[in-house]
């Protein structure tokens, strides 16, 4: 395949049009092409973002509704808990909650956002999971809900301490609304839904509009001098500071939500002894790690020096000689703190704050200290 067959096979967004006509450097991810930068460049978008707001496309994201076919969404709730650890009965009318779909070995499919819409559940999942999520829902809950994939609608992220003032002035609804709020709401007169998170650490909000207006709402937004788009680069870039899982880095398939340092997002009524303990894909081994510990954890990593240490990048507990103890999984130069930081992979034993440890970069070994995450302080409106 050439690569022009190659980039003629990538997918659109709806804001396609927009990122070109401003200036996007457009690059494959996730099968869609998608901006990585605009003119001003990862670090300013990066740092925009921070301090005033920041316009991301995430339309490559899927979006799903679980509709129970008795009408109550309490049914929808009790579905998805066959298919996740988290206790979605408890997420009331008008909130969203993060979740994972496990395996059977206690790995993470895919994570995930699920909201309730009152008469039914709101999913967000990734991009790249897309398609098997939606197939993996089908195959299981089929029986008490209706699947329905939101293929014609559009997602955009407005992330920042400005995004609030950005997004009051189309939506009314919008001050009152508090960290993972979420729900249908007018926004510049098209119906949405608007949720009151993202991922980057910041305040802002997400979203979902009909695809045909998708172009005519960001425009609008940007006319606000506060907003500036944003790709993929300083998302990935804030994130990191967050101290947040990309999936099919930090996360995948042979993770378990423990080994993640997401234990967080398992609440205690689906945990040994809770009201609805397990009933999901892999719970022996989950509720093992929860019960007895896990041998490895997810620790954030901070590089001496100014050198990034990437993802691949192997750790050891010395300077010189043994084997690897673990793995970097996401690395790069965090902007907002002016310096280089990392997410891997240690032995449990190895991961209390303050631990010493060494990368492997270009076949020298840089210390790392295992550090606490987020990296930057995060902001949500509580």
């Amino acid at each position: 395949m050439s690569v022009r067959d190659d980039k003629d096979s990538l997918k659109r967004t709806p804001l396609y049009d927009l990122h070109l006509s401003l200036g996007g450097k457009m690059v494959p991810f996730a099968g869609y092409d998608m901006p990585v930068q605009y003119p001003a460049g990862v670090l300013k978008e990066h740092l925009h973002t921070r301090t005033s707001a920041g316009l991301f496309d995430v339309s490559h994201m899927g979006q799903i509704a679980l509709r129970p076919r008795s009408g109550k969404v309490e049914d929808a709730a009790r579905a998805l808990e066959r298919l996740v650890p988290q206790d979605i009965v408890a997420i009331a009318p008008g909130r969203q909650r993060y979740a994972q779909f496990t395996n059977a070995d206690g790995g993470i499919l895919d994570d995930l956002m699920v909201a309730n819409f009152g008469d039914h559940l709101f999913l967000v999942v990734n991009a790249a999971c897309k398609a098997e999520d939606e197939a993996h829902l089908r195959a299981h809950l089929s029986d008490t809900c209706v699947i329905d994939s939101l293929a014609d609608r559009a997602l955009i992220a407005l992330q920042g301490p400005k995004a609030e003032s950005a997004l009051t002035k189309s939506c009314a609804a919008a001050p009152a609304m508090k960290f993972m709020d979420a729900g249908p709401h007018i926004v510049a007169g098209l119906a949405c839904f608007v949720s009151r998170s993202g991922y980057t650490g910041e305040d802002g909000f997400e979203i979902s509009v009909p695809a045909a207006d998708a172009e005519r709402l960001a425009k609008m937004l940007l006319e606000n001098p506060d907003v500036m788009p944003i790709g993929l680069g300083a998302r990935d870039s804030l994130r990191l500071e967050a101290g947040l899982c990309l999936y099919g880095h930090d996360i995948d398939t042979a993770t378990t939500p423990v080994e993640a340092a997401l234990e967080w997002s398992v609440q205690k009524s689906r945990r040994s002894g809770g009201a609805r303990a397990g009933g999901f894909p892999g719970a022996e081994k989950i509720l093992a790690h929860f019960d007895h510990g896990a041998s490895r954890r997810r620790v954030g990593l901070r590089p001496e020096g100014r050198a990034p240490v990437r993802e691949g990048a192997l750790l050891f507990a010395g300077s010189e000689g043994g084997e690897p103890i673990g793995q970097v999984t996401s690395g790069g130069f965090g902007p907002s703190l002016n310096a280089p930081v990392a997410m891997g992979y240690v032995p449990t034993n190895l991961s209390a704050l303050e631990t010493k440890l060494f990368a492997e970069v270009r076949g020298q070994r840089l210390p790392v200290t295992v550090a606490a995450m987020p990296f930057v302080k995060n902001t949500y409106k509580r």
